[in-house]
């Protein structure tokens, strides 16, 4: 299977420089990668306006020193990676501040340099911790592949029908009457049944796709959608608020 365009490639793009197509790169990255990250920061204590500051600091380092311009495929999942160079950052950066708290200079220390060094793991992180960055992560999968699927009923005109179809993905709750839902579309309820399984085809599909970008080997595909609907379904998650 060929990857035509892997988070490892968009990271890649964005950190070429100046170039439109790296600005969009990076708008990118931002848009999707922005809130899973800001929440973990939330979780180790910081403030909002520290967790966006730190979010944006960490963004902007990453790209400016990651040796991603050259992406490896053999990298592995790319929600692992993230993470771990999150970690590395802000361990570097709790100690940065106790350093100017004591009046002495921290050297700066690169991301690519820390994700270089072999023998220097990520601080090891609560499961609970790990999970819930893993966990915010699902659910910018989900909000992106039925972005997907609501832009494919957009271009054709359907967007109506869209916003009666999308209760009845998994997750959504509760789960309306066919009934009901059928009269709203102007369609029988068998019509609508066949609707609503084009429409959940659609979602699986896009899920695939959005989950392929992030991973190094189509073998992976499957097991990191498996984990990530584990972690929501574990939770509970209404697709309403995605």
């Amino acid at each position: 299977m060929y990857f035509p365009s892997t988070h490892w490639s968009l990271i890649a793009k964005a950190s070429l420089g100046g170039h439109t197509e790296a600005r969009s790169a990076l708008g990118e990255l931002c848009r999707r990668y922005w809130s899973p990250l800001m929440h973990f920061i939330r979780t180790r204590g910081y403030s909002e306006p520290e967790a966006e500051d730190l979010t944006q600091a960490f963004l902007l380092h990453l790209l400016e020193h990651s040796t991603l311009r050259r992406p490896d495929p053999l990298r592995g999942k790319f929600r692992s990676f993230l993470l771990g160079a999150l970690v590395k950052f802000l361990s570097h950066e709790r100690e940065r501040r106790l350093a100017q708290k004591r009046g002495a200079q921290q050297p700066h220390v690169s991301v690519e340099i820390l994700d270089e060094q072999e023998g220097l793991p990520s601080p090891r992180l609560p499961e609970n911790e790990e999970a819930e960055f893993d966990r915010a992560w699902a659910l910018t999968v989900v909000r992106a592949s039925l972005e997907r699927v609501e832009r494919a009923y957009i271009d054709t005109g359907q967007e109506p029908l869209f916003s009666i179809l999308r209760a009845f993905l998994p997750g959504g709750t509760p789960l309306p009457s066919y009934e009901e839902s059928a009269a709203r579309a102007g369609l029988s309820v068998s019509a609508l049944n066949s609707q609503v399984h084009r429409m959940r085809r659609q979602f699986r599909e896009a899920v695939h796709t959005e989950v392929a970008q992030t991973v190094s080997a189509p073998h992976e595909i499957e097991e990191e959608i498996a984990y990530l609907y584990r972690l929501l379904m574990n939770r509970g998650t209404d697709l309403k608020d995605c």
